[in-house]
């Protein structure tokens, strides 16, 4: 079987920021995904979020997501409940379940994301805060 020979290390500092959607004050990098080593089951995103920013209530259908703060605190809001996070701290949203991030004070907010199965910025799988809700 010819496979094509991709890189197993990526350098964060090599990878081009973007905006997520339903997002604000947000850049992300991915850093593990198929097109940077051909991932197919595991996804791993760096998000850097200003004073202010936030991901809006959404859930992922079918995808579980897994964040671990590197710098800064965050309110985070899953299924309802909401707990304050910081460096250190993980937090788990189950598939299809509603859930928020939300930088809290006056310092930006680094944060690990992983998504199972990958995500890849794929708008026809999330449901926004107004379906996410019901």
């Amino acid at each position: 079987m010819d496979r094509v020979k991709r890189p197993f290390v990526v350098r964060g500092g090599e990878s081009a920021h973007y905006q997520p959607a339903n997002h604000t004050g947000t850049r992300n990098r991915r850093l593990i995904g198929e097109e940077t080593v051909g991932a197919r089951m595991v996804e791993m995103v760096i998000g850097e979020l200003d004073p202010g920013g936030e991901a809006r209530r959404h859930a992922h259908p079918g995808i579980e997501q897994v964040c671990f703060m590197l710098e800064g605190r965050a309110r985070v809001e899953c299924d309802g409940r909401e707990e304050e996070i910081g460096p250190g701290d993980a937090c788990f949203s189950p598939p299809d379940t509603p859930h928020r991030f939300t930088v809290i004070g006056d310092r930006p907010v680094k944060v690990l994301v992983i998504y199972s199965p990958p995500y890849g910025e794929d708008a026809g799988r999330v449901r926004l805060a107004e379906a996410a809700v019901s």
